[in-house]
């Protein structure tokens, strides 16, 4: 998921990032792709934070607010991905098996929130894909495959 992402930020200019989208008329497609991509990283850090709610979002939301162009937002991308990673790789069972109430699935676990928002995150990717292609007029290169979503359940429908 995280190369398809990178994949497409790189080929969009300041000025299609601050493209208004049509089904969320508040953001833009900054906004979209910053969402895909720190949804992951609230949902890992819960098992610190105790919590996935809407302060959380607020809170991430303003502190990613100067991440602005396609090179920071693939950065901080990857920063998240190795995150993700390394907590994964931690065996940490304690932190997996938390319970946190999130906005998004109610009382889960750590692991189950974080299989949820991947699924949430999959599913931004692939509307953020046909925006850019269909409504942009940006044909990707290497454009969003069944690879790139492997081992996520991610919707079937696009809106």
């Amino acid at each position: 998921m995280r190369e398809a992402t990178r994949r497409a930020l790189q080929q969009l200019s300041d000025q299609q990032l601050q493209q208004r989208l049509p089904w969320r008329e508040r953001w833009t497609v900054r906004d979209l792709m910053m969402h895909v991509l720190s949804f992951p990283e609230l949902a890992c850090l819960s098992h610190q934070h105790g919590s996935m709610s809407t302060d959380d979002m607020r809170a991430s939301d303003a502190r990613l607010r100067a991440v602005q162009t396609s090179e920071a937002m693939t950065a901080y991308g990857e920063s998240v991905r190795q995150h993700i990673s390394a907590f994964l790789q931690s065996n940490n069972t304690a932190a997996f098996d938390r319970v946190v109430p999130a906005h998004y699935g109610g009382e889960v676990t750590v692991l189950e929130l974080l299989s949820i928002i991947l699924s949430h995150s999959t599913h931004h990717l692939k509307q953020a894909h046909w925006f850019i292609t269909n409504e942009l007029g940006v044909s990707l290169v290497r454009p969003l495959t069944d690879e790139d979503l492997e081992g996520i359940v991610t919707p079937a429908a696009l809106f």
